[in-house]
């Protein structure tokens, strides 16, 4: 019962952050799943819509984050690299913790992200 309370609190507060993120910058995160697993860490799937012209906004989260883009093209910048233009059917990877942002160009995109984070930790940090 305590187990399916905190699972039912997770997901809440993983889409109040992801609802937080949107209302900054456009960006629509919907939550499909959450494993704890491995062991101290959550597996969180779930996908992101960004519209056109606009951007997820400079972010990190605690653990890596790797994804699929389903439509569209984006334009991913992790700091310290070159940015990188990613179309649908490509996938990417992002290191735990690297600042980064993902942009639309003239046309919306949409990805599948798997995240593996720390265990109570927000899945989204914004980045100065």
């Amino acid at each position: 019962m305590i187990k399916k309370a905190l699972l039912g609190l997770a997901i809440v507060a993983i889409a109040g952050a992801g609802v937080a993120i949107a209302q900054q910058s456009g960006i629509k995160r919907t939550p499909l799943q959450k494993l704890d697993f491995p062991e101290g860490y959550n597996t969180i799937t779930a996908i992101a819509e960004v519209p056109a012209g606009g951007a997820a906004g400079r972010h990190t989260h605690p653990g890596a984050e790797t994804g699929y883009v389903l439509d569209g093209e984006l334009e991913l910048v992790i700091d310290g690299q070159p940015p990188k233009k990613i179309k649908a059917g490509e996938s990417y990877q992002i290191p735990p913790g690297a600042i980064h942002d993902a942009k639309a160009g003239d046309k919306p995109f949409k990805v599948l992200g798997v995240y593996v984070v720390k265990a109570g930790e927000p899945l989204v940090k914004p980045a100065p």
